[in-house]
């Protein structure tokens, strides 16, 4: 007998956690927008299996965790990275997937935002960027990175924020709020204490404590607390002792302890390296496990993951707690609440004109004009010629540099910008000078550029120097690119002069008496022992998809410039805090496994050791020029509350308008340690016409006089004299005042 089974639509819907009649009521608590976050977190957990929970834990493919299909939870999407919005890769690969349409807006690289020195600039960047992520339906974006800069050979300082921690966070914090106001997460890396690339994933670094927490640990904390990050992500190292993708010290006690993080860890792609630990200390999603394609594990590697087959085997035999794993998936769900499935819809920009522009801007105003002997702004007499001198006037180099490559819409090179100057007004020829790195694809992201080259050195550099004498004047471009060696992810510098026989190429253009301008193009600290050849010299950075107009409008006085330097260029690496092997890049131990890297140098870092061993540097960390002057006086110092009010007035003394930073820096008379010289403590960057004045004021608390006690593990403001020192960069003190913290 044949039986049929009519089923109410009701029921089904019901079953599906629907209502045929949407009334309100009856929509499942996780669902309801006008809940709150953790209301919401609660009941989707209640509803979800053991191994719903577990697939949330790791990842599903080189860029997405599961969500939770049978409630209507999405998967998460991650994206690289902190320039930008990656190219869509293929599931299990890192090859890009062919897409059409996502070319993205390249952003300037976190170096140069950090040479801006301007907060309001860095949420501008956040915004963007985030708005770029929120339309190509990314939930969390794999940036910014903050690691300090330790030593100028780490090839990725230019990923990074510089070599103070001050500064670091307080332009990290505008930056992860202007993200997340998009409903992505931002995604702080990489926790902590991963200052180098060599032997990256086989290195310990063993950090005492007063060290960590002034130094490594400020700007994640500020990040964390001040701008509310979402996420974070462990890094490759060790520290002291255990993978930082799974430290108890890193994100049970400090991260998650201390500073409250309510947010997910995230692993490193490729972090990941043990079962137990990765579940009881602190991970909560593993990333990139066998990132190889499926190569390295069982055919269904994604099963395999520590946080996959393994805790749920752990879970069924009781060797691991459902409370550890509750506590992982209600951070992943606010996650998911916080973006995809926010209450407030987002839906994002993407390639927008703004967002060029904001590009240009932040490129533009990250500049710094380090030496100027009239040179500048450029002075090409009607109807002659410049002479274009250098491979990175010509090199396309958003593409490459690793985790950070990018297809851009466009990307406008310095030459291309040149000619829309002066085309018409004068001549300007190229000539290539040197070859630097004739590649010009990664990961099939492919620029469409020709970069060979049949010439040999020596008549690259004999062609320079001859059309140089036909020229009014000598604009040299070059510096670094993103390839092995240089300014690229997983490989280090090998020293911090120019590669490629430039040095020899600057030598042979200053010998032939014309005027000479030198831009050096890079992400980290390149000595100049030629610069006393040169007329002027600009440090530009790795700018984007409008770079090459960025550097033209400072280089022809469109824009006056007033970036600072985020980090120190030395005379000689020799002169720096990191003196032997057992530093950087560490060394190999009887009966231990990892590389054993020791920061022996403490908390003198960058300037902090310069300074406080009065060591000369050829530019120092905060300084920039500018096509005007600018005078501080009248510094005053008073009691407010529980703390002082530095005041000072900043006037601008020249005849152009342009912007000035002015730098708070704390120095501490009397210290029962051995302490820096002299601190940054507040910086504010000012816009002035000429003769134009303006008081600036910066709030001095107990925190800006603190060190870190390792016995007592608490911050101490010891009491004592205090010399508020303000300038224009670490080593240009223009005015002091004194203060006592009784």
């Amino acid at each position: 007998m044949k039986l049929n089974f009519i089923i109410p639509l009701a029921l089904v819907l019901a079953a599906a956690g629907c209502n045929s009649n949407n009334s309100k009521k009856d929509v499942p608590v996780y669902l309801d927008p006008s809940k709150t976050v953790e209301q919401r977190v609660e009941d989707a957990l209640s509803r979800m299996t053991l191994k719903e929970k577990v697939a949330m834990t790791h990842a599903q493919s080189k860029f997405s965790s599961a969500g939770v299909p049978s409630l209507g939870i999405p998967d998460i999407w991650h994206t690289d990275g902190p320039h930008g919005i990656r190219p869509e890769v293929l599931w299990d690969e890192w090859d890009q997937a062919g897409w059409t349409n996502d070319s993205c807006t390249a952003f300037p690289a976190l170096i140069n935002l950090a040479a801006t020195w301007d907060r309001e600039l860095s949420h501008l960047y956040g915004d963007c960027i985030g708005a770029e992520a929120r339309y190509r339906k990314k939930d969390i974006l794999l940036g910014p990175g903050i690691n300090i800069c330790r030593t100028p050979l780490g090839g990725r300082t230019f990923e990074y924020m510089g070599e103070d921690p001050y500064l670091s966070g307080q332009m990290v914090v505008p930056y992860v709020k202007g993200v997340q106001e998009n409903g992505v997460a931002a995604c702080v890396k990489h926790f902590a204490a991963n200052n180098q690339e060599t032997r990256r994933t086989a290195t310990n670094s063993i950090v005492d404590d007063r060290t960590m927490y002034e130094i490594y640990l400020p700007a994640f904390k500020a990040a964390v607390v001040d701008g509310g990050a979402w996420a974070i992500m462990g890094s490759y190292n060790l520290y002291n002792g255990q993978f930082n993708c799974h430290n108890k010290k890193l994100l049970v006690d400090i991260l998650k302890g201390e500073w409250g993080f309510d947010g997910v860890v995230v692993s490193d792609w490729g972090g990941t390296r043990d079962d137990d630990e990765a579940i009881v200390n602190g991970l909560d999603i593993e990333m990139g496990t066998w990132t190889n394609g499926l190569r390295g594990a069982a055919s269904d590697s994604y099963a395999a993951y520590h946080l996959a087959n393994p805790y749920l085997a752990r879970l069924a035999d009781g060797r691991a707690s459902e409370d550890v794993l509750n506590d992982k998936v209600r951070r992943i769900l606010r996650t998911v609440f916080r973006t995809s499935m926010s209450a407030e819809p987002h839906f994002g920009r993407f390639t927008s004109p703004e967002h060029f522009a904001a590009a240009r801007k932040i490129a533009t105003d990250g500049i710094v004009l380090l030496k100027n002997d009239g040179a500048l702004p450029l002075n090409v007499p009607e109807g002659g010629k410049l002479l274009v001198v250098g491979e990175n006037a010509y090199k396309m180099m958003v593409v490459g540099g690793g985790s950070s490559n990018l297809k851009t819409k466009y990307e406008i090179i310095p030459l291309d910008a040149l000619h829309e100057v002066y085309d018409g007004k004068a001549t300007v020829v190229w000539e290539r000078g040197y070859v630097g790195d004739p590649t010009t694809d990664y990961n099939k992201v492919v620029t469409g550029q020709d970069l060979s080259e049949s010439r040999p050195a020596d008549v690259l550099i004999a062609d320079a120097a001859a059309a140089a004498k036909e020229a009014d004047c000598i604009l040299y471009i070059g510096g670094l690119n993103k390839s092995a060696g240089q300014d690229n992810e997983s490989t280090d510098r090998g020293d911090i002069l120019l590669p490629y026989g430039q040095e020899k190429l600057i030598e042979a253009l200053a010998a032939t008496g014309k005027t000479l301008v030198v831009v050096n193009i890079s992400g980290s600290p390149v000595a100049m022992p030629w610069a006393d050849k040169a007329n002027a010299i600009v440090q530009a950075w790795y700018g984007g998809s409008e770079s090459g107009h960025a550097l033209v409008d400072v280089l022809t006085g469109a824009v006056n410039p007033s970036g600072k330097l985020p980090f120190t260029v030395p005379f000689a690496l020799a002169d720096g805090p990191i003196k032997t092997e057992r530093q950087y890049p560490g060394v190999r131990e009887e009966g231990k496994q990892w590389w054993q890297e020791y920061y022996d140098e403490g908390v003198f870092v960058g300037y902090r050791w310069f300074t406080s061993k009065d060591i000369p540097v050829q530019y120092p960390f905060g300084y920039g020029l500018s096509y005007t002057t600018f005078d501080i006086a009248d510094a005053a110092v008073k009691a407010s509350g529980d703390g002082w009010k530095v005041t000072a007035t900043l006037k601008n003394t020249g005849s152009v308008a342009g912007a000035e930073v002015v730098q708070l820096y704390i120095s501490d008379k009397e210290a029962s340690v051995e302490r820096p010289v002299r601190e940054l403590k507040g910086f504010e960057k000012i816009y002035l016409e000429p003769g134009e004045s303006r008081r600036v004021e910066f709030t001095v608390g107990k925190d800006a006089l603190s060190w870190f006690d390792a016995g007592k593990h608490a911050w101490v403001a010891e009491p004592g004299d205090f010399e508020a020192q303000l300038g224009t960069s670490s080593t240009d003190i223009r005015a002091t005042v004194n203060f006592t913290l009784k």
